[in-house]
């Protein structure tokens, strides 16, 4: 019983200051003296009218779907990997049109440049996986350079085994792994 009085006078010990102090601190209303208001004058905003640009509104829209389209097209061009199969480096139809659409791209984008990326599953040697991303990176860069983009925008590098996009051991992950990736400069 004298354990549990102990116990209940030293909560109050706590509880008291905090509630005394919760209570004294509470903010007292502030009177606003009318003598040193100054009144605030409504500032009207006049319409702003858009400056004449000559251009229709067929045509400002239609410039907005090319705009749309080529950030469309940004997006999927560093999203979008072209995939090998094992131990090749040849382009398959599907790479092509991706590539396709890449070299469009970079076409329509002439200030960007891209490092191609050349990655491996994990079998084979860790110099014949770097020699075949070599191989996947240069042969995806011959064909966007084919289709009228200047070399000097196009790097490329090989990662071999070292960067997975699926850590996975079956052929569902490897197939993942056996790509051409881009990255924009």
């Amino acid at each position: 019983m004298r354990k549990n009085f102990w116990v209940f006078f030293a909560m109050m010990m706590m509880i008291l200051p905090a509630m005394i102090f919760t209570v004294s601190c509470a903010k007292k209303a502030v009177e606003a003296d009318s003598e040193f208001e100054e009144p605030i004058e409504e500032i009207a905003e006049e319409p702003v009218e858009e400056p004449e640009t000559g251009i229709s509104d067929e045509e400002l829209m239609a410039q907005q779907r090319r705009e749309d389209e080529l950030r469309r097209k940004e997006m999927e061009f560093s999203s979008e990997d072209v995939y090998f199969e094992f131990d090749s480096s040849t382009l398959q139809s599907s790479a092509q049109r991706i590539l396709t659409d890449k070299a469009d791209y970079m076409i329509a984008k002439p200030e960007i440049g891209v490092t191609i990326e050349g990655h491996c599953d994990e079998r084979g040697t860790e110099a014949y996986n770097m020699a075949l991303g070599e191989r996947r990176a240069d042969s995806a860069k011959s064909f966007i350079v084919n289709m009228g983009v200047d070399d000097s925008r196009v790097n490329i590098i090989s990662y071999g085994e070292e960067k997975p996009m699926d850590t996975g051991g079956d052929e569902e992950a490897w197939a993942k792994n056996r790509r051409a990736h881009f990255e924009v400069e």
